[in-house]
C-alpha cells in the first residue's frame, strides 16, 4: 500500500476548509487540530498552526503505508542497490512512523494508513500531489521509486519526474536551486472550466494560465491572503530559502498525457 498524504500547517483552517471544500475534497477527519480531506485520488491532512509560527503556511511530503516494518524493509532492499535512500523506523510526536531521507538531505514521513479511502462525496477527477524540490532531481526520483511509487511519463521529459503511488496520489520531482523542500499542488482529470467555475461560484480568485502541454488553474492561497511568513512550496516558490514568502496561489493543473 502507498498513498500520498502530504500535511500542510497552517493558522488558517476554515479558510483552507472552505477551498478544499470547492476543489473537491471530501473531510473524513475531525481530531482537534488535525483534520484529513480526501480527494478522488490522494489525501491530504491540515493541521492547525499558531499564526505567524515557524510551520504556519508550509507543508511537510508524506505518504501512508500498510505496515510500516515491510515498508521499511522493502524500501531498504531497493535502496541497496542505488544506496540514495535510508528508511528508518522512528519513535514521531504522533506514534510509530518511518523516516525516508534522500540523498540530498531531504526527509519525510511515511505513517501507517489507519483506514481506507473514502471518496464517496470526492470529486473522483481531483489528485493530490505532493512535490519535492531538489538540486539532486535525479537522485530524488530514485528514492521515490525505491519507496514503491511508480513511474508516470510526462511530456516534457527533462529533470523532472513524476510517480503516482498504487493507492491514490501523484508524487513529483522538480529542479530547484537552495535546501531540498516540499511542495503540494493538485491535479484535474476533467472539464477545468468546470472547476473554475465552481470555484469562482465559492467566492474564490481564480486565475487561469495555458502553456504547451495544458492548463493550470491559480487560486488564491489562504495562507497568503493572511500574511503567513514561510513558504507553502508550491510551484510558484521562490528560490531565496532564507526569507521565504507563501506564494499568492496553489495550482491545480490538468492532467498532462505524454506524448
Amino acid at each position: 500500500m502507498l498513498r500520498v498524504r502530504p500535511v500542510h500547517f497552517t493558522s488558517q483552517p476554515d479558510s483552507w476548509e472552505q477551498l478544499l471544500a470547492a476543489l473537491g475534497l471530501a473531510k473524513t477527519v475531525n481530531d482537534g487540530p488535525w483534520r484529513e480531506f480526501d480527494a478522488g485520488s490522494g489525501r491530504l491532512a491540515l493541521h492547525v498552526a499558531d499564526a505567524g509560527a515557524t510551520d504556519d503556511g508550509t507543508t511537510a511530503l508524506g505518504v501512508e503505508v500498510g505496515d510500516l516494518a515491510e515498508f521499511a524493509r522493502r524500501t531498504a532492499l531497493a535502496a541497496e542497490e542505488s544506496g540514495n535512500t535510508v528508511a528508518e523506523l522512528i519513535a514521531a510526536d504522533h506514534g510509530e512512523s518511518c523516516r525516508i531521507t534522500g540523498r540530498d538531505g531531504f526527509s519525510f514521513l511515511a505513517d501507517k494508513g489507519a483506514r481506507e479511502a473514502n471518496a464517496a462525496d470526492a470529486d473522483p477527477a481531483l489528485t493530490v500531489v505532493g512535490v519535492w524540490f531538489t538540486e539532486d532531481p535525479g537522485a530524488a526520483a530514485v528514492t521515490l521509486q525505491d519507496i514503491g511509487a511508480r513511474f508516470r511519463p510526462v511530456p516534457d521529459a527533462d529533470e523532472t519526474a513524476d510517480f503516482t503511488a498504487k493507492n491514490g496520489g501523484v508524487l513529483m520531482v522538480r529542479p530547484a536551486s537552495g535546501p531540498p523542500r516540499s511542495g503540494l499542488g493538485f491535479e484535474y482529470d476533467g472539464d477545468l472550466g468546470a472547476l473554475r467555475d465552481r470555484l469562482t461560484s465559492a467566492g474564490l480568485d481564480v486565475s487561469e494560465t495555458e502553456e504547451a502541454f495544458g492548463r493550470t488553474l491559480h487560486v488564491a492561497n489562504p495562507d497568503a491572503a493572511f500574511g503567513s511568513a514561510r513558504s507553502s512550496g508550491t510551484a510558484d516558490t521562490a528560490a531565496d530559502t532564507t526569507a521565504q514568502h507563501v506564494p499568492p496561489t496553489l495550482w491545480i493543473s490538468q492532467r498532462l498525457a505524454a506524448q
